[in-house]
């Protein structure tokens, strides 16, 4: 799956964006159907800990998927989102089924 990858006001580590290209390609396990996603990466000026944005958008056929999450770290939202991801998915590979 193609991974578009895009950080706002600072260079993301390629670690980083190795680890974010990893974890999206595990969704085409549970739908193969996966066109693209677009994923923006934001740090928000605050004084709290969770001041980094993760967001995301898978594009299937006919449909797609936003998940937006603030979190500590990147690597965190990344899991969240695509857990997000994972119930999402199946959800519409059971309704295509019925």
């Amino acid at each position: 799956m193609k991974v578009n990858t895009q950080s706002v006001n600072f260079n993301a580590d390629p670690k980083l964006i190795t680890f974010i290209q990893k974890r999206m390609d595990k969704l085409e396990q549970y739908y193969d159907k996966v066109i693209k996603s677009d994923v923006y990466l934001k740090v928000e000026n605050t004084s709290g800990k969770a001041n980094k944005i993760f967001e995301a958008r898978v594009s299937v056929p006919g449909d797609s998927f936003v998940v937006k999450k603030q979190c500590k770290t990147f690597e965190e939202g990344v899991d969240v989102a695509v857990a997000s991801f994972e119930r999402q998915l199946k959800k519409r590979k059971d309704k295509l089924r019925a």
